[in-house]
């Protein structure tokens, strides 16, 4: 039986497909991969807090793989990214990892005034504790690395940082800024992220934790656009350019970038309104949510949230530009 093959199992196609394209063959090594989920606290995901978006992710941000924020300057990542900091930080009796984050701090942003304010406001029976705010903000190891080779260098750092401490979470903000930082925002051919791509995949499954990671936008030209390949569509129905727009959105890095990420969150001004969308999962739906940023941090307005449909659920809003973006 344990080396029996996937295919030959019974099981439903979709979920067989899914396990050979993990190199997930045998019945054996099936196995072995329930045996390891099955140890994972929380079943493998570190909970945002906003209902419906853990909801729509079926338990929040999951463990081993990489999980990327994309959106405009002044969205709302960095507030993102400082609350999950908090909750891995958290002790596990309150609902947290009870564990070390390391967090890559590129542009400066990381404030842990802010991140104390947001425990005071969402947890205040434990941030009143003498001394307990500055214990979690203890277990924070900040990086604020100067340019792409010094984070390249950091990287073997945080591989020995990830074995030898309790490490549950690892957050870069952002990847887009130590790229653009030596090259610009060019073309995403000509950033050379592959070793980066690949390295910080296999930190998010050897060792099991979430991986978050920070992207920005620019604008794009049409007719730079059509000489890209990551924005051409590959099936017959393609979706047309916005209407009265000469440029459009774009996440930075392209398309060898977005094919490494597992979970892509878009956060985008859509109506006026802060949007947080699930833009790209095999398991979860297209679901958009409106948010606001309150003392505690990111908050949902309403927990339902709205089915993406068509266009809206390719596509970076940010008021009166709308951009194309392909997610597969």
């Amino acid at each position: 039986m344990a080396n029996k093959l996937i295919s030959e199992m019974g099981l439903p196609r979709s979920m067989a497909n899914v396990f050979i394209a993990r190199n997930i063959v045998t019945a054996k090594a099936l196995s072995l991969l329930e045996q390891r989920n099955q140890n994972e606290y929380l079943a493998g995901h570190l909970p945002t807090r906003l209902k419906g978006l853990d909801a729509a992710l079926f338990g929040g941000i999951p463990f081993g793989v990489v999980t990327e924020l994309v959106g405009p300057a002044g969205i709302g990542k960095t507030q993102f990214c400082l609350k999950l900091a908090l909750l891995a930080s958290l002790p596990t009796s309150y609902g947290g990892l009870g564990g070390r984050v390391i967090y890559v701090d590129v542009e400066s942003k990381f404030s842990s005034k802010r991140m104390i304010e947001m425990g005071l406001s969402s947890f205040p029976e434990i941030f009143h504790m003498e001394g307990l705010a500055q214990e979690m903000a203890g277990r924070i190891l900040v990086l604020q690395p100067a340019s792409l080779s010094e984070f390249t260098e950091s990287l073997q750092h945080i591989k020995v940082s990830l074995l030898q401490h309790n490490v549950k979470l690892l957050i870069i903000d952002s990847m887009a800024a130590l790229a653009s930082g030596e090259y610009g925002l060019a073309p995403p051919k000509h950033h050379p992220l592959g070793w980066h791509i690949s390295f910080i995949k296999s930190l998010a499954e050897c060792y099991r934790i979430p991986v978050v990671v920070t992207n920005q936008v620019r604008s794009q030209s049409r007719d730079e656009a059509s000489r890209y390949l990551f924005q051409e569509q590959s099936r017959a129905e393609t979706i047309e350019d916005p209407p009265n727009f000469n440029s459009h959105l774009v996440a930075a890095l392209g398309i060898h970038w977005a094919h490494a990420v597992t979970i892509r969150l878009v956060l985008e001004f859509r109506s006026g309104q802060r949007v947080i969308k699930i833009a790209k999962s095999s398991i979860s739906p297209s679901m958009g949510f409106c948010f606001n940023i309150t003392s505690s941090g990111v908050s949902l307005l309403d927990d339902e949230g709205v089915e993406m449909m068509g266009p809206e659920a390719n596509t970076i809003s940010w008021e009166g530009h709308i951009g194309i973006i392909n997610y597969e």
